[in-house]
């Protein structure tokens, strides 16, 4: 299947970027995409279209723990994590960068959809559209991330003139493409999604690796949410929860499990339920694992698991402290499929919980305190839980942020977050750790929260340009 996706791919791109010939010249043994199930079938190859890889951002987080031995060699990664500002960061991403070539080959096939879907045979009107309005929704969330990760961060009064990313919209492969600002990026993500939604964007989709209406209304959220529009974020918020309001219950998976779990010497992988079956889910996309087998979770470091509320049955149930040789961290004892990259209830309860404790009056944060609660209540042990309660709207965001940050670990939206909190300035949370008795630390205004372009992005930009967004 993934040999005849890949062919339709490259078949098309050929057909549709040169002359009509080829209309009348099929390959021996290849598919040229004519019925919309073929153009469909573009959707379901998970390694072309269904990955977000985010590494970098989550080394430059701590959120995933590099050895010692990885640290011995300067790399990407290697500055990213050790926050070595004096790092040529551009120089040493000189390879391959997953980041950016997944997201824009996921963009890439979006287009082909976008652009060719339309005349497909063998469906209805509406089938046509429901699978258009899949791939812009999903085009959304790529170009999310991806200006999340190459681009500053939004800020309403200079977005407009903050230099963003390539915005590709056609499957020609000798399309022209501008690097657009950062606020026309934002607005063609918006204008995706509320398109997909009036085309009819439906409440159940085909499978979960398809955004349905919910997810549509989640990353519209999400996208709101970044650009600190309180009042909007709240209203797709509550839409995407009036489709799907469901939360997994940490705790009894944890009892389920009780007796592994607080063995210290069980080790044993368990089976997570972040998977495609997770109740949570409006949408299921691959993070920094491949979609094509069962990965483990993804350790940790001491210092970023001491970040985690006492009692949290989702951490305990995930990672388990383990020292070995010249390496302690808590390792991963979850294995499975993860829904790192996509969009889930859990999420949304936590950007609506920021919005109320925004809109507070009165310094009344009790409405934004359930509602971080009604997520709480499913993850903390009860001998540890204890209802939520802030005074300040600096006390509500610190403990909605700390859940959120934990709940969405190894996906771009801590990433995402930290450097909006760091352009606000009021609600700034720098990382400091120590390591080999040395003391480091992240500044809020570090150049580092922008990731450069990978080098062949830049040597070959195709028909049009692409300018580095950081100095190094």
């Amino acid at each position: 299947m993934k040999y005849l996706l890949i062919q339709l791919i490259l078949w098309t791109g050929v057909l549709f970027s040169s002359c009509t010939d080829y209309l009348n010249i099929v390959p021996k043994g290849e598919k040229i995409p004519t019925t919309l199930a073929d153009f469909e079938a573009l959707l379901r190859d998970e390694y072309t279209i269904g990955q977000t890889p985010v590494a970098n951002a989550l080394y430059l987080l701590n959120d995933r723990y590099l050895t010692v031995s990885n640290l011995n060699t300067p790399t990407l990664a290697t500055a990213n994590y050790m926050w070595d500002e004096q790092a040529d960061r551009i120089i040493l991403n000189n390879s391959s960068e997953n980041t950016y070539y997944y997201l824009y080959m996921a963009i890439a096939n979006c287009n082909l959809i976008i652009e060719h879907a339309p005349t497909a045979t063998e469906c209805t009107d509406q089938e046509r559209a429901e699978v258009i309005a899949y791939a812009k929704v999903i085009r959304s969330v790529c170009y999310f991330t991806l200006v999340n990760f190459y681009a500053d961060t939004y800020d309403k009064e200079t977005a407009s003139q903050t230099r963003g990313i390539p915005l590709i919209t056609s499957a020609n492969i000798n399309a022209p493409h501008e690097q657009v600002s950062v606020q026309e990026l934002y607005d063609f993500t918006i204008n995706d999604i509320k398109e997909a939604i009036s085309a009819g964007l439906p409440e159940k989709s085909m499978t979960v690796i398809h955004p349905n209406l919910g997810a549509a209304y989640a990353m519209l959220a999400r996208i709101y949410l970044q650009m600190s529009d309180f009042e909007h974020a709240l209203q797709y918020a509550d839409k995407a929860l009036e489709q799907n309001d469901r939360l997994f219950d940490w705790n009894a998976y944890y009892d389920q499990y009780k007796e592994r779990i607080e063995d210290p010497d069980n080790y044993d992988n368990l089976p997570t339920p972040t998977d495609y079956t997770y109740i949570e889910n409006y949408y299921f996309r691959c993070g920094d694992n491949s979609p094509n087998y069962s990965s483990s979770e993804l350790a940790i470091p001491v210092e970023r698991a001491n970040r985690f509320e006492q009692g949290d049955a989702r951490f305990l149930s995930r990672w388990k402290y383990r020292s070995v040789n010249q390496d302690t961290y808590y390792d991963g004892i979850g294995s499975g499929y993860f829904n790192w990259g996509g969009l889930t209830t859990c999420e949304v309860y936590l950007i609506k919980a920021e919005c109320l404790a925004r809109q507070a009056v009165n310094n009344d944060f009790s409405e934004a305190m359930q509602t971080l609660d009604a997520v709480r209540i499913t993850r903390i042990r009860p001998e540890f839980y204890q209802p939520s309660a802030a005074s300040t709207l600096q006390e509500a965001i610190r403990l909605i942020r700390r859940t959120k940050d934990n709940e969405l670990i190894f996906s771009i939206v801590p990433f995402a977050d930290a450097r909006r909190f760091n352009r606000e300035g009021e609600f700034v949370q720098p990382l400091s750790k120590t390591y080999q008795g040395k003391t480091y630390t992240l500044s809020p205004q570090s150049p580092m929260w922008t990731m450069p372009f990978p080098a062949g992005a830049i040597n070959n930009p195709g028909n049009g340009t692409i300018e580095q967004n950081v100095s190094k």
